[in-house]
């Protein structure tokens, strides 16, 4: 799932505890920040990762991780962090954005994906880092956090993916019910007999090495996705007659995530939450997300009571919304007050 393209507030929540918003009502993302330090980091005989690190280069270290599988990183996303406290770091994951080969499905998996993760901190001289991951972000936040708790500071999570069989299901087949026109052109883009299997069908297509074969199904693909992201529409015909080929990654390596369920158990990151529970964590979630509904939030609240979990009610999906960027922006702001108060993090002077 990407991470896409208005007063917000926090819910009760029976089990978890919930937070008031802070956020001010404009809430502004911080100014441009140019990286300080960039590269590529060869993880195997394949695959090499593009990172970039900005902000303070003495600061408490955050790692953002973007969508998809397969979304990438944009300059953005440097903006959810004050760059005067944090060591901001970006790193395109295996295939996606400006890391080689693109879209690449050998040797990807979420397994390869925690390890890069560990390369990466090693490669930059980090001890700890706070996880930032909003859809599949937050599948991989969880899954990092979990096999290396000691290694994290904490986690902000958006738009929550936990990768069970019913979550892909409902992508591939049950958002029709809230859109059904996008839907519909998603399927009827395959021929008839092609429909019984839309998972199978689409990724047999993105997997073909004809550009003619895997081209048009990654528009496809990515024109659904793009659809169902915001609570209003996009309508803008220049984004919607992008670059075929900037939609092979996102849509290759997420039908290969989804035809072998991310690579986890049935319930796995809930099965594993014990772990971290230790750790602080926000989880921020827009009420009319469809591509990633609240009820994969509620559990993950429910299974992780001592985590704040804040509902924007007139947010969907997409890190872009208003809504969603003032908790997300509250939500650091209150972790740099957590970790400067615990003593656990500050920031040297850059």
């Amino acid at each position: 799932m990407p991470d896409g393209k208005a007063p917000s507030a926090s819910i009760d929540h029976p089990d978890a505890a919930s937070v008031p918003s802070t956020a001010p009502h404009d809430a502004p993302l911080f100014p441009e920040v140019e990286p300080e330090a960039a590269g590529r980091l060869a993880v195997d005989m394949r695959h090499a990762l593009y990172w970039e690190s900005s902000g303070n280069p003495y600061g408490v270290p955050v790692v953002f991780l973007h969508g998809g599988p397969g979304g990438g990183c944009l300059p953005h996303h440097r903006r959810f962090f004050d760059p005067e406290f944090w060591r901001i770091v970006l790193f395109d994951q295996r295939g996606a954005g400006r890391s080689t080969p693109y879209a690449e499905l050998v040797d990807n998996t979420t397994w390869h994906l925690i390890a890069d993760m560990e390369r990466l901190r090693a490669h930059l001289g980090v001890d700890r880092w706070l996880l930032f991951g909003g859809s599949w972000g937050s599948t991989l936040a969880l899954a990092y956090a979990q096999a290396y708790p000691e290694r994290c500071l904490g986690l902000v999570l958006r738009g929550v993916f936990l990768a069970r069989p019913a979550e892909i299901d409902w992508f591939m087949e049950g958002m029709r019910v809230v859109f059904p026109e996008a839907w519909r052109a998603f399927a009827e883009f395959l021929p008839e007999p092609e429909r019984s299997d839309l998972l199978g069908s689409y990724y047999r297509r993105l997997t073909d090495p004809d550009p003619a074969v895997h081209l048009p199904a990654a528009a496809a693909w990515d024109r659904y996705e793009g659809a169902c992201v915001a609570l209003l529409p996009d309508n803008d015909p220049a984004r919607a007659e992008g670059d075929p080929a900037a939609s092979l990654a996102i849509a290759r390596i997420e039908a290969h995530y989804f035809v072998n369920r991310a690579f986890l158990a049935d319930d796995e990151l809930l099965q594993q939450i014990d772990r971290i529970r230790h750790l602080p964590c926000t989880i921020v979630q827009g009420r009319y997300d469809v591509v990633c509904p609240p009820v994969t939030a509620d559990a993950l609240a429910r299974a992780w009571p001592e985590a704040e979990y804040v509902v924007v009610p007139d947010a969907g999906h997409s890190i872009r919304e208003p809504g969603i960027t003032r908790e997300l922006v509250a939500a650091m702001l209150r972790m740099r007050a957590r970790l400067t108060a615990e003593g656990g993090a500050a920031p040297a002077r850059s």
